[in-house]
């Protein structure tokens, strides 16, 4: 691989102010049916052969590689719902945005899985017995050099969320048949320091109440649902 300077850190910018330059309505949705729980838990049990379509993001730190993991957990209501949130705004990286729970890996942790669920227990309160691990995606690599694996798991409704103040400022959740028609992800471009960036947005209003508002949903945890999209429509 070539050098490449990391002398810059990114702007700060608005992603909603960044023109999209496509919109993928020429693939199809996975189906409801691939979307159920049974479904899923087979998809993991025997995986297609498939490909990520996003992995390594362009480097703009240069900071030393860090291990880390997220979980994506999928709530098992009337259809299933992605489980999100809404990072602190007082955090030094990221604030604000839209993000899986999850983070670093611990030297104590056994595994990716290990970290996903216990991230998930330190950030959002959501306690093991309620969590049911399907498997990981590959792993995506941030432009601050995270290397994220993703842990998919299917969370039991009854759970009872505990949001930690100093990270999450917000606990939503989105349907996943949503976030796996492509007709809602957007594609977008911005050139920066000699260096074209490009990523997805999957932007979400919900139909009424507090999920009113739009939750914008881009950069890295778009990257990783588009692969989860790519895993089940493979």
């Amino acid at each position: 691989m070539s050098s490449t300077r990391f002398t810059k850190p990114l702007p700060a910018f608005d992603p909603r102010s960044i023109p999209v330059i496509g919109v993928d309505t020429h693939l199809s949705g996975v189906p409801a049916e691939a979307l159920t729980p049974e479904a899923l838990r087979q998809r993991f049990r025997h995986p297609p052969v498939w490909t990520p379509e996003h992995s390594v993001e362009k480097k703009f730190s240069n900071r030393e590689p860090a291990l880390a993991a997220v979980l994506l957990p999928l709530v098992m209501r009337d259809e299933l719902t992605l489980l999100l949130t809404e990072r602190a705004g007082n955090m030094s990286t990221h604030s604000g945005q839209v993000a899986l729970p999850g983070g670093k890996t611990d030297e104590t942790d056994h595994d990716a899985v290990a970290t996903a669920l216990r991230e998930a227990h330190e950030e959002i309160g959501l306690t093991r017995e309620h969590v049911e691990v399907l498997g990981i995606l590959p792993t995506y690599v941030t432009g601050t050099a995270f290397i994220i694996t993703p842990v998919v798991a299917l969370v039991q409704p009854g759970f009872a969320l505990q949001p930690s103040p100093s990270e999450v400022a917000d606990i939503f959740e989105v349907p996943l048949r949503y976030l796996m028609n492509p007709a809602n992800h957007r594609r977008h471009a911005f050139e920066f320091d000699g260096v074209l960036r490009q990523w997805l947005s999957m932007p979400y209003t919900g139909a009424e109440g507090a999920d009113a508002k739009e939750r914008y949903i881009w950069g890295a945890t778009a990257g990783m649902l588009r692969n989860l999209y790519r895993f089940l429509s493979a």
